[in-house]
């Protein structure tokens, strides 16, 4: 059995998670957006998105919702940051992504 002292690390993010959430004002579904946008802007690794990604579900956050951040902020961030944090959030979500018909010609 795990304790609080074999993951101090975790702990600690949980704690800092936890207390960012209780002093925000954003709505659950928000703080979870603007969390994955901050994500994509540090090009963050995969794993980094899993967390976020499972309280989201607890937010009934919908994948249009993440696609909606996404385009909202490819122009700031640039499509480089956008399409590697795409391949990002389908590796911690577990899922492919294939190239349509038209890609293939190209």
């Amino acid at each position: 059995m795990t304790t609080a002292h074999d993951t101090p690390v975790l702990d600690t993010l949980a704690a800092m998670t936890l207390d960012s959430m209780e002093r925000c004002g954003l709505t659950p579904e928000a703080l979870i957006l603007t969390r994955i946008a901050a994500l994509v802007a540090m090009d963050a690794p995969p794993l980094s998105y899993v967390a976020h990604f499972e309280a989201g579900a607890a937010t009934d956050l919908q994948p249009e919702q993440v696609q909606d951040v996404l385009v909202a902020i490819a122009p700031v961030v640039g499509t480089a940051r956008v399409m590697a944090a795409a391949g990002h959030i389908t590796k911690a979500l577990g899922i492919e992504i294939t190239a349509s018909a038209h890609e293939s010609d190209v």
